[in-house]
């Protein structure tokens, strides 16, 4: 899997995630200590997240790190 399709996927998983837990974007942002314009990026696949804004955004929506980046499907 390219570069282009694991941060579609983490994008969409994002997106997904905060859907089902019904946060806003200016609600998970906070949690996850990022401004809302970069969650808003990530969600539209404009920025490529670090790892500790991914580990953040996990930890903000309750779930595991693989659930936005699953590894299985990079292979």
């Amino acid at each position: 899997m390219d570069k282009f399709q694991i941060i579609k996927e983490f994008a969409s998983n994002i997106r997904a995630e905060r859907a089902r837990k019904r946060f806003s974007q200016e609600y998970l942002a906070e949690k996850a200590e990022i401004s809302t314009e970069y969650l808003n990026k990530i969600e539209r696949e404009k920025y490529n997240p670090s790892i500790t804004v991914a580990v953040n955004l996990a930890i903000a929506l309750g779930i595991d790190l693989e659930t936005l980046i699953p590894l299985n499907k990079l292979k």
